[in-house]
């Protein structure tokens, strides 16, 4: 998605091991589910959440432990991707309302509206309501 309004030609991503070996992990199903929970509470996105279980705990893959992901296991109302666009519309937004005639960034809220459209068509009826419509306010009540 990021590269949806821009130049960019792309890069090959890494892949995963074909069989992840995970008995070396110190921590149970239970501790895992436990230590998500916690850091939860330190207000972390599922993402932030993987890299402190990764780097700080050696838990090199949530769901091949628990057979849950992060995103699963929180439960949150909206995906982390729209989540970050979204924050991002809203931050635009009140940056255009203190400078109104700053061109680029209302550009640039065209575009991060036009992704956050495209995925909410994608999550719809899975992930988010069928009847729900992206708009700036509602995208403030849910960042805020």
């Amino acid at each position: 998605m990021a590269r949806m309004h821009s130049d960019g030609r792309g890069s090959s991503g890494s892949s995963r091991p074909v069989d992840p070996d995970t008995s070396w992990v110190i921590y149970d199903e239970d501790e895992v589910r436990e230590l998500v929970t916690n850091l939860r509470g330190e207000d972390l996105e599922p993402s932030g959440i993987g890299r402190v279980l990764r780097d700080r705990y050696g838990v090199p893959d949530v769901q091949e432990i628990t057979g849950d992901t992060v995103s699963e296991m929180i439960d949150q109302e909206f995906p982390e991707d729209l989540r970050s666009l979204m924050k991002k519309a809203v931050r635009i937004d009140g940056h255009l309302d203190d400078n109104p005639e700053d061109k680029s960034s209302e550009r640039e809220l065209s575009l991060v509206e036009s992704r956050i459209r495209r995925l909410v068509d994608y999550y719809r009826g899975e992930e988010i309501p069928e009847d729900w419509t992206y708009n700036i306010e509602k995208a403030r009540l849910v960042v805020e």
